[in-house]
C-alpha cells in the first residue's frame, strides 16, 4: 500500500504531530515500508500455532492468592485524607437536585 503526502498530513493531524513539509515524502516512504511489512505478516500460515496470552510460563512462577471479597477493615486508614467524612464513609456534595 502506497502512502502519499496527503495521507501523512491526515495521520499527523490525527496523532497531533507536526511533520515539516520537507520530511513528508520521507515519512510517506517509511510508512509505506511499514505497511508492506505488516502485509507480509498476513501471508504467514499460523493455522497450526496455538494462541497464547503470554510467552512466559507464569503458572509455575507466580503464586496465586485466594480471590475473596474484603472491605479492607481499615476505615480510619482509608479515610485519613478524605476532605469530609460521615462515620466510616466519604461525604460528597449533593450533585442532583
Amino acid at each position: 500500500m502506497a502512502i502519499d503526502k496527503t495521507t501523512v498530513e491526515k495521520v499527523a493531524q490525527l496523532a497531533q504531530l507536526t511533520v515539516p513539509e520537507a520530511d513528508k515524502e520521507k515519512v510517506a516512504g517509511e510508512l509505506s515500508n511499514i505497511l508492506g511489512f505488516v502485509e507480509q505478516l498476513g501471508e504467514v500460515d499460523t493455522s497450526d500455532v496455538e494462541p497464547i496470552a503470554n510467552v512466559l510460563e507464569l503458572e509455575s512462577d507466580a503464586p496465586l492468592r485466594e480471590d475473596k471479597i474484603s472491605d479492607g477493615n481499615a476505615p480510619d486508614r482509608v479515610l485519613t485524607n478524605a476532605p469530609d467524612r460521615v462515620q466510616d464513609f466519604f461525604a460528597v456534595p449533593k450533585v442532583v437536585e
